[in-house]
């Protein structure tokens, strides 16, 4: 028994947010990526199309429910990844807490070039970052489908606006949450990515990566940067 919980604890994440310029540490237990979660079908084929160009296989469900080890999850601000295959994607991120759900934004950092193997194996091989600050998702409810995700890449020098789109593109949250679990929220501790927007030209990666959840409505962002130091392959 006391082998078990030391086991568990060691895959759990403590955080540091800021919600309403109030600090919290938070302790998250479980991490789920909620992949081809778009609302359109059409918008998922492509995206399946795209994946499917770098080898990926097709979903066997639609939308998937990735379960991934909590201490993934980062706020840093610089990161390492093997190789130049890997690359970001903007998400809408849940963030169960003890008074409720709130809304961040991260990024599904994920190495394709693993991913044409095994799309579970792939995202578990990066880190996920995310932002600091929280807004609680009950303030957003009755203007979700404003919101607006946006990312940008910089590679080779080069910045470039990589995705741009509504949210009305992807599940709502209420509605992605039930389908997870068939309630309107998570148990407190828990993280899940939303999904995202396909990408304007290629995928693909880059020395710098930016995110940003803006709320035209209440005239407010969430923002996160992150950059991507490569290690080189030893063998």
């Amino acid at each position: 028994m006391n082998t078990y919980i030391e086991q568990e604890d060691e895959q759990t994440s403590t955080l540091k947010f800021c919600i309403n310029e109030e600090r919290r540490v938070v302790t998250v237990k479980d991490l789920v990526i909620a992949g081809w979660a778009g609302r359109n079908p059409a918008a998922i084929e492509h995206h399946i199309q795209e994946l499917a160009a770098l080898g990926v296989a097709r979903p066997r469900n639609i939308p998937s429910f990735y379960r991934l080890s909590a201490s993934l999850l980062t706020t840093d601000r610089q990161l390492d990844f093997v190789g130049n295959d890997s690359s970001g994607e903007v998400e809408c991120v849940l963030v169960s807490l003890s008074d409720g759900m709130y809304v961040g934004v991260g990024s599904d950092h994920t190495d394709r070039k693993v991913e044409a193997y095994g799309v579970t194996v792939s995202k578990q091989m990066c880190p996920k970052p995310i932002g600091r600050n929280l807004w609680k998702l009950d303030a957003l409810l009755d203007h979700w489908d404003r919101l607006v995700l946006r990312s940008w890449v910089t590679r080779n020098g080069e910045r470039m606006l990589y995705q741009e789109g509504s949210v009305t593109g992807l599940l709502h949250p209420l509605d992605l949450m039930r389908r997870f679990n068939e309630q309107d929220h998570l148990q407190p501790g828990t993280v899940m990515f939303c999904g995202t927007l396909p990408v304007k030209g290629q995928i693909g990666g880059g020395e710098l990566f930016e995110i940003e959840l803006e709320d035209p409505v209440l005239n407010r962002h969430l923002k996160h940067q992150y950059s991507a130091r490569t290690l080189a392959y030893a063998d």
